[in-house]
């Protein structure tokens, strides 16, 4: 006798074709039952409770949530500079270049690496930074960031960060999701679905762009791959005085026709629930209409920046040209953590902009003068505010640029030695941890590669990498994919 009616909870593809079926399941699994309770009581049955995931009210998948251990950091925003920019025209600064101009790398540097554009035996080209030291800490820094020489005591620069991607796509989604590969949840997805949000009137985990430009990879850099959809991050408008699209409901549309839309909306969606219990991107969707709902009474009053005072535009530079986009996202993803959304993304050049094979001088001087200022602004106001000690700020992008020359005036990929750093969220500043070898080219002390970094962030805001796992496929995955170390020294003085 057959039996169509779908056993809830478990997806409509795997329930039994008939009685039959069922109690051959059943039975097949009885052995379950003994197996877990001997687990229970053994070594392995430890490991294995270990490897839970944390455990999340089904009701509420963002509620807020006790980390694996005290964290330093409670918010993190990561600025992102797409496309590459140079470390050895900004933080790492490489003498050695400039002595050996216009001359091939020498094969000792060089050895059998090969680029993915076959630059490794091209001309090195030379620095035409000023460099000088800041800080009681005696940072280095270049004239094209003039403005960091003000915080330098409060950033740890990381020069030895490595990767795997020779190209954007490659590198902006390991930078992202810990994999060359699309598919895997990014790591503002990782963070919300192990610490939820502490304001449930607005999204966990935020992304603004500096322009209307795709983003190499899109949405997936942001997406919850494998995960529910509800822990993806959500898409602002960086460019705009109103960031969130489509947040009010026009005046032209009254209560009644409202309410009647939206009842006909839940509906259909309870409909589509039944038959489609296995996919969650219709429950994201629905409770995404739910937050709306939520952030019409909050989320105005959070981009509204009209209130912040003439000192304060000032101090991001929104009333100069170069600086206005960028310092509006600065000044918003500060307004965020300070309402309690838990992971803001920034992207500086979107539409990787900060590729400069060719005239890196003209590229990185606008760029720079774009991303400067609005960042130091937001590190120094996180700091007077007392935001700072639990938000930590990470700058970089998805690889450094190589000191060999490309076109004549620019500089290639060079995911194998590049500089990052940090600020606040435990972090100390006025450091310098790692270092390239004499040309810049490769990481040779403290080699920090991606899936370290983003050890290092789970780290500070109190999970354990190796702990915080979802089961996808019958496996535990992590976010560091089984990889990675934490970076202590960077918490250290």
């Amino acid at each position: 006798m057959k039996n169509n009616t779908a056993i809830p909870g478990l997806p409509h593809h795997q329930s039994p074709r008939s009685r039959r079926e069922f109690l051959a399941r059943a039975g097949g699994g009885f052995g379950a039952v003994a197996a877990t309770y001997l687990l229970n009581h053994s070594a392995l049955g430890d490991t294995l409770s270990k490897l839970q995931a944390p455990v999340a009210d089904p009701l509420n998948p963002l509620a807020a949530r006790q980390p694996h251990y005290a964290p330093t950091a409670r918010n993190v925003i990561f600025v992102f500079l797409e496309g590459g920019p140079s470390h050895l025209d900004l933080f790492d600064p490489k003498p050695l270049i400039n002595q050996l101009a216009g001359k091939p790398a020498p094969d000792s540097f060089v050895g059998n690496l090969i680029t993915a554009m076959g630059e490794s035996h091209s001309p090195l080209l030379a620095c035409k930074r000023q460099w000088a030291r800041y800080g009681q800490s005696g940072l280095w820094m270049s004239d094209w960031i003039p403005h960091h020489r003000e915080i330098a005591d409060d950033i740890a620069v990381i020069r030895s960060c490595v990767s795997d991607g020779l190209n954007h796509s490659g590198g902006v989604c390991q930078m992202n999701t810990g994999s060359i590969l699309a598919g895997r949840p990014s790591l503002g997805a990782w963070v919300t679905y192990g610490l939820g949000t502490e304001n449930q009137n607005m999204p966990a985990f935020c992304v603004l762009t500096d322009s209307n430009t795709q983003v190499i990879n899109g949405p997936r850099n942001w997406g919850a791959g494998f995960m529910p959809a509800i822990y993806q991050g959500t898409k602002l408008n960086g460019e705009s005085p109103s960031p969130i699209s489509n947040l009010m409901t026009p005046a032209s549309v009254g209560d009644a026709r409202q309410h009647a839309k939206l009842s006909l909306l839940q509906s259909l969606n309870e409909e589509h629930e039944r038959s489609h219990p296995d996919l969650s991107e219709l429950d994201a969707r629905i409770r995404s209409y739910e937050l709306a709902f939520h952030m019409q009474a909050q989320a105005p009053e959070a981009v509204d920046l009209t209130s912040e005072s003439a000192a304060t535009r000032a101090l991001y530079g929104m009333d100069e040209k170069p600086t206005a986009t960028m310092g509006r996202m600065c000044l918003l993803a500060r307004r965020m953590v300070e309402r309690g959304v838990r992971f803001v993304q920034l992207y500086s050049g979107a539409g990787s902009k900060w590729d400069a094979h060719s005239h890196i001088e003209k590229n990185h001087t606008e760029l720079c003068a774009q991303m400067d200022k609005p960042v130091v602004g937001l590190i120094k106001d996180l700091k007077s505010r007392g935001l700072l000690d639990d938000t930590l700020v990470i700058w970089g992008g998805e690889f450094g640029r190589t000191p060999m020359s490309e076109k004549g005036d620019g500089r290639d990929h060079n995911p194998t030695g590049f500089t990052m750093y940090m600020a606040g969220g435990g972090v100390k500043g006025g450091k310098t941890i790692g270092a390239t070898d004499e040309l810049g080219l490769r990481a040779v002390e403290d080699r920090l590669h991606v899936h370290d970094l983003h050890a290092t962030v789970l780290h500070l805001l109190g999970l354990d990498h190796t702990r915080l796992t979802y089961f996808h496929k019958g496996r535990p995955e992590r976010a560091t994919m089984n990889e990675g170390e934490i970076y202590r020294r960077i918490t250290t003085a």
